[in-house]
């Protein structure tokens, strides 16, 4: 029983010296690829090339996605406002669920499974492969050359990605509680420019995507740069990077919320 209980003390010691050494090496990888983000500005094409595979290739899932959840929306809201008679407040509804909430967290999960695991896997190749050794020896950085301008891509592409899921999401409202259910035209739009308030609901979504496109991309590249360089290692960091963006961007949601409705109720 003692001898059980020490061993899995000695685990739980091994597994918490690995987390904070892992988060220490991960904390000066960030602090790397903030200096080593120069020569991305500087090359414009290389940033537009990276820019293109992290967004541009986003662009189907993500708008797809926030049309069919923006009917959803639609679909579920007048079950639940045609109770009240408040069927007018549609837009309302649709509106502050996408810009608020589901914009950012959904573009965020999305961008993650699509463009996040896609960055992880080709960096953690060009390791498994020894690209980025080579770039050492021939005096090239690899953080600057490879990660930086994949971080700065994906921080660039997920808030222009998640304004893109709200706009496409109420458009899918509007198809529905307008020209499907029959909801007076001028009440949906007009609801809503009522209701929404560019500071305190759109100005706080635009600072939650920013925020989740900052950690996302930090995760993707880091997770590539650190893979074990087999095929194994590879699939495990796609996959942590997919698992740990979710669980981060879940997390960073409530917390950035809680600040967010306080200063709103404050205000």
């Amino acid at each position: 029983m003692i001898d059980g209980i020490t061993h899995w003390l000695i685990g739980l010691g091994a597994s918490v010296r690995a987390g904070v050494t892992r988060l220490g090496f991960a904390t000066r990888f960030m602090i790397a690829v903030f200096k080593a983000s120069g020569p991305t500005f500087a090359r414009p094409r290389l940033l537009i090339h990276e820019l293109y595979h992290a967004g541009v290739l986003s662009l189907i899932i993500v708008l797809m996605s926030g049309l069919f959840i923006g009917m959803v929306l639609a679909l579920q809201g007048y079950e639940t406002l045609v109770r009240f008679g408040a069927t007018e407040a549609m837009g309302v509804l649709v509106a502050l669920s996408l810009v608020r909430e589901l914009g950012p967290v959904v573009a965020g999960l999305l961008f993650a499974s699509r463009a996040g695991s896609a960055i992880t896997a080709e960096i953690g190749l060009m390791k498994t492969t020894e690209q980025l050794a080579a770039m050492e020896v021939m005096a090239v950085d690899p953080v600057a050359r490879v990660v930086a301008p994949r971080f700065w891509a994906g921080v660039i592409s997920l808030p222009l990605l998640a304004a893109l899921f709200s706009t496409l999401g109420i458009y899918g409202g509007y198809l529905v509680a307008v020209k499907l259910i029959g909801i007076d035209n001028g009440a949906f739009w007009g609801q809503m420019q009522a209701a929404v308030d560019w500071r305190y609901d759109v100005g706080n979504g635009v600072i939650k995507s920013v925020v989740f496109a900052c950690a996302v991309s930090l995760i993707a590249v880091f997770e590539g740069f650190d893979a074990t360089p087999t095929a194994e290692g590879v699939s495990a960091a796609t996959t942590r990077t997919v698992v740990t963006s979710a669980l981060v961007i879940l997390a960073l949601d409530f917390i950035l919320t809680v600040f967010m409705f306080r200063g709103s109720a404050v205000g």
